[in-house]
């Protein structure tokens, strides 16, 4: 430790306030840790009763006939599937509009783009889902000719919506955070404005939009209430037409009235969730700093 630090830390007063940061974080990783054995504990016996190859891979959720099936593919599928669409429609959008935030908008128009940002970011779920039923279903019904505009395309839509304030929020401070110099030097050596912000700018804060993206897929993998007003909430294998059924709607439907191995499954489904959640962002985080490296 060099000078100046044994200096900060030599003060009762930092010494104190370095416990506390440091109980913070430790808290923090408590709630992780507390969490994770929570969900292991509650989900396992199920897995084993069912069988992890019956459970993970099996077609069929019917949890109250008389011989029930847990089969969670189509959930899982749903949920990479309405992910994947809302994380592909969100973050060229949302990457474009932070680029036109903090690069080309004046500053009365960027605060007012800014401020329904952070309104969007605000709106609860259940809103996004009663706006999503009275004015996408019955839109994407009629567009589509379908009988029913519950569907998977219904969900993908409002997802991202929802996610697209992260998106916007996160890439905007990221570009905000590169160095004058590299834009100046950029047209210094001759490059135009536009040229020198998506090649020098947004590559230069590639790591904070990569942030904005395994943001992005948190919010949007793990919602539920809006989702399941606009998709259906039906166990189907997914197709962009179908009603289906999201891993977080799953949970939200049946945990009031489950019981036995019922709800037993549910918590599997949650540690499944869990689990998915992790191995995407530990994989987005790779690739992007692999990128990085």
């Amino acid at each position: 430790m060099d000078t100046a630090a044994a200096k900060r830390f030599s003060h009762p007063a930092e010494k104190i306030w370095s416990a506390v940061f440091f109980i913070c974080g430790m808290i923090a990783i408590a709630f992780v840790l507390f969490i994770t054995v929570f969900l292991i504990i509650s989900g396992v016996p199920a897995i084993g009763k069912i069988g992890i190859v019956d459970f993970l891979f099996g077609t069929t959720w019917a949890s109250t006939a008389a011989e029930p099936q847990y089969g969670i593919l189509p959930f899982i599928l749903t949920s990479v599937y309405g992910t994947f669409g809302a994380i592909l429609i969100a973050v060229p959008i949302g990457l474009l509009c932070s680029i036109y935030l903090t690069k080309f908008a004046s500053g009365r128009i960027a605060a007012v783009i800014q401020s329904a940002v952070e309104l969007l970011a605000g709106i609860p779920s259940v809103v996004y889902g009663l706006v999503g039923m009275i004015l996408i279903v019955p839109w994407v019904r009629e567009t589509f000719h379908l009988p029913d505009g519950a569907n998977l395309f219904s969900a993908i839509i409002v997802l991202s919506v929802m996610v697209l304030p992260n998106v916007i929020s996160v890439s905007e401070t990221a570009l905000a955070a590169v160095p004058k110099e590299y834009e100046e030097g950029s047209l210094a050596l001759g490059a135009t404005y536009t040229e020198t912000v998506f090649k020098v700018s947004v590559h230069a804060a590639r790591s904070g939009i990569a942030s904005a993206v395994v943001l992005g897929v948190g919010r949007a993998i793990g919602e539920a209430m809006a989702v399941m007003m606009v998709s259906g909430n039906v166990a189907n294998m997914p197709g962009l037409f179908r009603s289906v059924r999201f891993l977080t709607t799953a949970i939200a439907s049946e945990m009031s009235y489950s019981s036995g191995l019922q709800r037993q499954a549910l918590f599997s489904i949650a540690l499944v969730l869990f689990i998915f959640i992790m191995i995407i962002t530990l994989l987005l985080n790779f690739v992007f700093k692999r990128k990085k490296d």
